[in-house]
């Protein structure tokens, strides 16, 4: 009989066990992952940034957790040598119309304790960026980069090193109540006895809830595809840090950006594209089943209807690598189309309830036999070890 039985080895789920058996060393704690490894899915496959917590809702769990994760962080990958670059980046807007939405961004990082982000005017961006078109901006020198799969594979180490247990290769098929417990029922047909479930599945985490108490589960995860471009070579001069637009308030994705690699390299994207499969990295990516199901749940529906018109661009723009160069441009306008070459893809888990709305705060939900986690996007990486510490505090409640 495990006390906690944790299901999804991404970062979120490694921070949860890592906190909750350094806090409770003598708790029997098993993570459960269906892949081989740490880390296969939305952690390693993002792009890599430290966020300062400057596009969050002050007072929301993604403000509180991101500032305190932020510094959390830090100071783990102080502690365990883990490279980092606190490089900044500038949050750009390139016509006249962006200027009070930058504002307004700058005023929410000052709400959220950013004292040393500054206005900069375009003399100032073309000291810090030479190349990128811009009226006025952000400088935010928070912003940071890391591989976060490098992350995870040290909280990894770290919980297994103080006694907990991970098993990889092992899928949940079913969740069956047994009283005061739960049977955990995995690949091959073997049933894990625990007091408590905690549910960081990601892409499936809406899948998992389901199976403890359905009812409860007012959401559905839709995937959507991030697709990057990389810069070649000889065109890095082109960006020094991390180059961002003035997001749209209304869609929960920062639009296409650059971004500096720990490892090297530079990145231009992402967009942002329905996905048909949760684990659709690629446009032949497709999962009948679960492309039905997005399409049935009326959330969804809702939304498609809402943003067609920004759904088909964000499309356009992953069929046509013309398009995607020209939204960059408006950054970047010597960028060209040859200076760029296919890059990788992540999937975001996007919570969306019935009525349409797209989730922009960290979500967790509890019922009798299990806390589940389901909405943790960005900057969830970042958030973490806070993150982890919330869920703990969860549980040893529960305890």
């Amino acid at each position: 009989m495990y006390d906690i039985t944790i299901i999804g080895g991404g970062i979120v789920g490694l921070a949860t066990a890592l906190r909750l058996k350094e806090q409770k060393p003598a708790l029997k704690i098993l993570l459960l992952e269906k892949e081989g490894g740490v880390a296969r899915h939305q952690t390693g496959h993002n792009s890599g940034v430290i966020h300062s917590g400057l596009y969050y809702k002050p007072g929301s769990l993604k403000a509180s957790n991101c500032i305190r994760g932020y510094k959390m962080l830090l100071d783990f990958c102080n502690k365990e040598e883990i490279p980092y670059d606190l490089c900044g980046k500038i949050v750009v807007a390139t016509r006249p119309e962006e200027i009070p939405l930058l504002k307004n961004l700058f005023e929410r990082g000052l709400e959220n304790g950013l004292t040393e982000n500054r206005m900069i005017g375009a003399s100032e961006i073309k000291e810090r960026e030479p190349y990128v078109n811009g009226l006025e901006g952000i400088w935010v020198p928070y912003t940071g980069i890391i591989d976060y799969k490098t992350v995870a594979e040290k909280y990894a180490l770290c919980f297994q090193n103080i006694g907990g247990e991970i098993r990889f290769n092992q899928k949940v098929v079913d969740i069956k109540s047994q009283g005061r417990s739960s049977e955990v029922i995995i690949s091959g047909a073997e049933v894990i006895q625990t007091k408590l479930i905690v549910n960081c599945a990601g892409l499936y985490s809406d899948k998992v809830a389901q199976l403890t108490q359905p009812e409860q589960v007012k959401v559905r995860i839709i995937p959507f595809r991030g697709e990057y471009y990389k810069i070649k070579p000889e065109k890095h001069y082109l960006v020094k840090n991390l180059i961002y637009p003035v997001p749209d308030p209304n869609f929960p994705f920062l639009g296409v950006h650059f971004t500096r690699m720990i490892e090297g390299g530079i990145e231009a994207g992402p967009n942002a594209v329905f996905a048909f499969k949760r684990e659709g990295y690629t446009r032949t990516d497709i999962n009948v089943g679960e492309l039905m199901e997005s399409l049935a749940w009326p959330g969804f529906r809702k939304v498609a209807l809402k943003y067609w018109r920004t759904g088909m661009g964000e499309y356009y723009r992953s069929f046509s690598k013309a398009a995607f160069t020209k939204a960059l441009q408006a950054l970047i306008p010597s960028i060209e189309q040859d200076d760029l070459i296919p890059g990788g893809a992540g999937v975001r888990a996007q919570a969306c309830d019935y009525d349409g709305g797209l989730l922009d705060d960290f979500s967790i939900l509890e019922n009798k036999g299990s806390i589940n986690v389901c909405n943790a996007p960005s900057p969830a990486a970042t958030s973490s070890l806070s993150i982890g510490q919330t869920v703990s505090e969860h549980v040893l409640r529960r305890l």
